[in-house]
């Protein structure tokens, strides 16, 4: 018995114990986390301005599926191939751009942050048009980088803290179309040699977190990269850059990460067309997948980290990245009055016209929503091609950027 007892107090004892308040253990601090979002060219073609024209909310309407992307990211970054000059430059041509005034509000108001001015098309409205444009997006309070009113503005570094991060951003081209770069005091346009931008890079690299370098190169209309690219790409990563951003071909080019002493950086070496008039006569069921291939865009969705590094320093890694496909929508050559151009993501547009096509389809809800059953074929067979146009884009770009970045 008295064992027993001994025991049950013992036990007693240990419950007592165990019911006592433990310390609370503080939660893990948060992962400071930063996001990027960057697409291609942003063209002006002279439709491309009266589809905006035309529609109430104005350029805004022409991206309008991609502006809750750029709003919610910490950065969305694009390549400006056009100036802004409608008080010092002529109107637009064709292969000699101008935008008009409306254009750097609706940029701000749809998300954009940063962007790039160092490209063929600089130039195009002369040296007064360099001025201006950066006056505009100045004005919205957009970074502007790759140019400038002098060569010092256009060379200085641009840091962007977000997140607690610093992020610099560099810009440069190795095309002109017509290169005014003369006297150092004039306006400017920062060009790619090699040297000067690989110590641009390096010096970039002591001051901030991150790097991006934006650069205007390649060959039109090719998918593949050149020697060029891909060792000046290699040159750059191994100078500190953590990001590159390419545009100029017009079409996509592959995405790759290189791993340069344990760091990872990734290469974007041709982001496509953003928005263009280009290939405006494709149809999918006319013409092979290439025909529509300067049509085809994308979204490059990128998420850092801060984490610990050696000798008690944190270091901003790369964590995530990926491409959204983007396809431009154009009604060329439709009866329709109107002229519209759209940018839009393809995964949604897949998705919403396969719901779409299974509630036309149902037996009762197909004469719901559309009783006369003849139109409603014609509806379905529309509604059909443009899935197989979605699907062809969305696989065609997967192949060319690389599978592994296109999340279904």
């Amino acid at each position: 018995m008295g064992r027993f007892t001994l025991g049950a107090a013992a036990l007693l004892a240990l419950g007592i114990a165990g019911c006592r308040p433990r310390p609370a253990v503080p939660p893990p601090p948060a992962v400071l986390s930063l996001s990027l979002v960057a697409v291609g060219d942003i063209l002006m073609h002279q439709d491309v301005q009266a589809a905006a024209a035309k529609d109430s909310e104005g350029f805004q309407a022409l991206w309008a599926d991609l502006v809750p992307l750029f709003q919610s990211t910490d950065l969305a970054f694009g390549n400006l191939e056009t100036p802004i000059a409608p008080t010092t430059g002529r109107p637009g041509i064709p292969f000699q751009f101008n935008a008009p005034e409306g254009l750097p509000s609706a940029l701000r108001a749809s998300g954009f942050t940063v962007l790039s001015t160092a490209n063929n098309h600089a130039f195009d409205q002369g040296r007064q048009g360099v001025c201006e444009t950066l006056d505009r997006l100045r004005a919205e309070r957009l970074v502007v980088v790759g140019s400038g009113e002098d060569r010092a503005k256009a060379e200085s570094l641009q840091i962007l803290e977000r997140q607690g991060v610093r992020v610099a951003f560099l810009a440069f081209t190795d095309l002109f179309n017509l290169d005014l770069n003369h006297r150092a005091m004039e306006p400017w346009v920062r060009p790619l040699e090699l040297e000067p931008t690989l110590q641009a890079v390096r010096e970039a690299r002591g001051l901030a977190d991150l790097v991006v370098v934006s650069v205007h190169w390649g060959n039109e209309y090719q998918h593949t990269p050149t020697k060029r690219q891909r060792d000046i790409a290699r040159g750059l990563v191994n100078a500190g850059c953590d990001v590159i951003l390419g545009h100029h071909p017009h079409v996509l080019q592959p995405v790759e990460l290189m791993e340069v002493d344990g760091r990872r950086a990734l290469v974007a070496y041709s982001l496509g067309n953003f928005i263009s008039n280009q290939d405006r006569m494709y149809r999918a069921d006319l013409f092979p997948v290439a025909g529509g291939d300067n049509r085809d865009g994308a979204a490059l969705k990128l998420r850092f980290e801060r984490r610990p590094g050696t000798g008690g320093r944190d270091r901003v890694v790369l964590a995530e990245s990926s491409v959204e496909p983007l396809w431009t929508e154009n009604n060329w050559g439709a009866t329709a009055t109107r002229r519209e151009i759209r940018v839009i993501r393809v995964a949604a547009a897949e998705a919403r016209v396969r719901v779409q096509l299974d509630q036309l389809s149902d037996p009762i809800e197909g004469t719901k929503l559309l009783p006369d059953a003849t139109a409603r074929r014609a509806l379905i067979l529309e509604k059909q091609e443009r899935l197989r146009t979605l699907i062809l884009r969305r696989k065609h770009i997967a192949e060319v950027v690389g599978e592994s970045f296109v999340v279904r």
